[in-house]
């Protein structure tokens, strides 16, 4: 008998606990069904703030659809300049390119077809990305509150964040006056931004290394510079490395789109074909070198970075990742079944 009471309170306390509980999810599905609806409504008003009809999209979409035929089939006619001046057009272009390995160099060499501006657009985004680190890890170190004290690391921080309010495309104009609109002109572009975008990446990962190392660094006696240099970059190196190369691949989708608005490569193709000759079937055969491009450099950069960073990747090979774009369970979020 005298057990019960304290039984009684035990389950009288259960019970409150479960009741909080199931009051607390309550309430949290009534906020996010709150912040659905006036998500939705903020869309709903800005779309009506730009001119957005539904109604006009669906008059128009039969049109549009109709309009892609025109991109078919693709016209590689100018994948080198040997396709181009021999007129070989289709998909037989690239076999006829293949079988002649050295139409590959007269193209790099004139810096024609397709093949010639795809690695002018790769050169823009590696090389950028390249002046760009060095400025990047300036200002990111610099940026840091464990090497530069409050305030005044946030000059630095406020440098990158300056840098990248303004996009790639605007820096590119910025620079006419100094490189002209044209492939140098995009790889400042390119390289300035790298700094801002780079650069913050840097800051935000000094901030989260542990401080063990740089305290046993101090205790030697070692100056400023050498705990920055052993005691903190030593702890972020393939991290920062990997960064590098995630910001590469930006960065070449980002030559790609300079290139649109005249600053050359792949882009400048793409904007003559569609723009200004209305010659749709090559300009398909042009976005298909771009997603060549970008895919390439993406699944290379992963490759890197997963080398650097084994244990947040998985160990496999070339073929195996090539194999798992056709494993449909993969795309389905099911794993390996």
């Amino acid at each position: 008998m005298s057990g019960e009471p304290a039984e009684e309170s035990g389950t009288t306390t259960v019970d409150e606990t479960l009741a909080r509980i199931e009051r607390n999810q309550r309430i949290r599905r009534i906020l996010l069904a709150l912040g659905v609806v006036l998500l939705g409504i903020v869309t709903a008003a800005g779309m009506t703030f730009i001119g957005f009809r539904l109604a006009d999209i669906v008059r128009t979409f039969p049109g549009f659809i109709g309009s892609l035929v025109d991109f078919l089939p693709p016209n590689f006619v100018d994948f080198t300049t040997y396709t181009s001046r021999n007129e070989i057009e289709g998909p037989r272009a690239i076999w006829e390119s293949l079988i002649r390995p050295w139409t590959f160099i007269e193209s790099l060499q004139q810096q024609d077809g397709l093949v010639g501006l795809s690695v002018i657009t790769i050169a823009i985004g590696f090389c950028g990305t390249v002046l760009g680190f060095p400025l990047a890890l300036l200002f990111g170190v610099l940026g840091s509150e464990r090497v530069t004290p409050f305030p005044f690391n946030f000059i630095f921080r406020g440098t990158m964040s300056t840098i990248r309010a303004i996009p790639a495309l605007v820096w590119v104009l910025i620079y006419i006056p100094l490189a002209g609109l044209g492939p140098v002109g995009a790889l400042m572009a390119v390289a300035t931004d790298t700094v801002g975008n780079l650069g913050r990446l840097f800051t935000d990962e000094l901030e989260e290394i542990d401080d063990g190392p740089i305290e046993a660094i101090g205790s030697t006696g070692s100056s400023g510079s050498q705990r920055v240099v052993f005691g903190m970059l030593s702890q972020v190196f393939t991290s920062f490395i990997a960064w590098t190369l995630y910001i590469f691949e930006i960065n070449v989708r980002i030559a790609v789109s300079l290139g649109v608005v005249g600053a050359g490569g792949i882009g400048l193709y793409l904007n003559e074909r569609f723009f200004g000759f209305l010659e749709f079937g090559k300009g398909m055969a042009a976005i298909i070198m771009v997603i060549f491009i970008v895919l390439s450099v993406e699944m290379i950069s992963s490759r890197l970075r997963a080398r650097l960073r084994p244990s947040e990747h998985e160990k496999k090979g070339f073929i195996d990742t090539l194999r798992d774009l056709g494993n449909g369970n993969k795309w389905l979020g099911f794993g390996d079944r």
